[in-house]
């Protein structure tokens, strides 16, 4: 299967230019904090190392060992995947679900650096997704100069104009989620040209596309609202990058055109899975294109620095989402996380990661409903717009998956198909 090759192969890689990243930063290291930087690094490196090594010696997964706040949640998981009536007793690195093991391998990087402070706080991915921004530019200035143009002219728009956009935009964000690190093993992946120009062309491969009932709900939502009422979108981001810039443009989009009055970001709470955002590389994206020397970028950069000022835009972190639980779990594992989903209109999941989290990440039927799929997780109406790349796919017509399998059989992890799947709730 597919997760077999991700944890023979993939994962390693991962290590690999992990352990490479701490070697090339020991001079900053030694710079900024002198021997201890030094010393801390060489720890790192050989906590890493010992991860690596029992990753492919395919060793019982140990209990983490750090004060971090989540380290009960996790060992608590490692007794429940221990105790399952159908599981091989101790769960080890290829005798584990893959979800699982992938999410602790990114959880056990994060400890090598926190546990050795005064590099704690070094994200051993952040050159990776800054040059991934760096290497999209071209896609970042031809989108931020479509939209800064669209909004010359946004209030003429009418109704079939706007829903035509919000689509353009929803499409934008779903394939900007091809732009994945982890999925690359850190390769370059960046978006070359101009994501517009082809958006005809991928039409085909959005195996489920639900726009139109985004489009109903946001319009409903718009005209039931009250002055006491706000509509609300959460979007539950992916990848930093092009992506990050594709999401924000819709986001602005949803605001610009009253579609939404405010609009909540969801990233990481520490690195992972090699380019997913965290607070820090969401600011620093928004400064990115703020004092870029192109007008259009830079004006977008103003003016979302502008959203986050007003409140309109809010970035919220959360634990759970570096946690190895399905989301039906949530409402037991993190009442407050989905108390504050509960208040939104609309939830957007980007990517790959959130979907086998929403779907638990099992070979179900392809036509197994997505409603069924999310095992009771309704916080609010959801979408996901994700491109394939794991073994996951639900909610498709019957025979759709096995007649694109007879004809491609590597479909469903290339990352060349997308779906825009919604989910009312209840």
């Amino acid at each position: 299967s597919f997760a077999y090759f991700t944890i023979k192969d993939r994962l390693p890689q991962i290590l690999t230019r992990v352990i490479d990243t701490l070697h090339r930063h020991k001079n900053e290291f030694f710079e900024e904090h002198g021997e201890k930087g030094v010393e801390a690094e060489k720890r790192a490196i050989s906590f890493l190392s010992k991860l690596r090594n029992e990753l492919q010696t395919d060793k019982p997964v140990t209990p983490l060992e750090d004060e971090l706040p989540d380290a009960a949640l996790w060992n608590q998981y490692l007794d429940y995947q221990r105790n399952l009536p159908n599981g091989n007793g101790e769960p080890s690195w290829f005798q584990s679900p893959w979800l699982y093991v992938e999410c602790y391998m990114y959880r056990r990087i994060h400890a090598a650096l926190a546990q050795n402070p005064p590099i704690d706080n070094f994200d051993v991915f952040k050159e990776g997704k800054a040059q991934n921004f760096f290497e999209s530019q071209e896609a970042v200035i031809a989108l931020c100069t479509y939209f800064q143009e669209l909004l010359k002219n946004i209030k003429d728009l009418d109704e079939k104009q706007l829903q035509e956009e919000l689509f353009k935009l929803l499409q934008v964000s779903l394939w900007g989620n091809k732009c994945d690190l982890s999925f690359s093993a850190g390769e370059d992946s960046s978006q070359k040209s101009s994501p517009l120009q082809s958006l005809e062309n991928m039409v085909p491969y959005i195996l489920v596309n639900d726009m139109e009932k985004v489009w109903s709900l946001l319009v409903n939502a718009k005209k039931n609202r009250t002055e006491r009422s706000n509509v609300r979108v959460d979007i539950i981001l992916d990848n930093a990058g092009f992506e990050l810039v594709s999401d924000l443009v819709l986001a602005d989009f949803l605001l610009l055109s009253k579609l939404a009055d405010e609009v909540y970001f969801h990233g990481k709470s520490i690195p992972w899975y090699v380019s997913d955002t965290t607070k820090h590389d969401f600011n620093w994206t928004i400064k990115q294109l703020g004092s870029a020397n192109h007008m259009w970028m830079s004006r977008c950069g103003i003016n979302w620095e502008g959203n986050l000022k007003k409140g309109v835009w809010v970035f919220r972190d959360h634990m759970f989402w570096t946690l190895p639980h399905d989301f039906s779990s949530m409402s037991e594992v993190a009442p407050d996380l989905y108390a504050e989903l509960q208040k939104s209109n609309l939830l957007l999941f980007k990517g790959d990661l959130n979907y086998r989290k929403l779907t638990g990440d099992r070979k179900w039927e392809y036509s197994v409903p997505f409603h069924q799929a999310l095992n009771k997780f309704h916080p609010a109406p959801l979408c996901s717009l994700r491109t394939l790349k794991s073994d996951t796919q639900v909610g498709l017509k019957p025979g759709q998956g096995e007649q694109i399998q007879a004809s491609e059989p590597e479909w469903m992890v290339s990352g060349k198909y997308g779906v825009v799947q919604f989910d009312a709730g209840l």
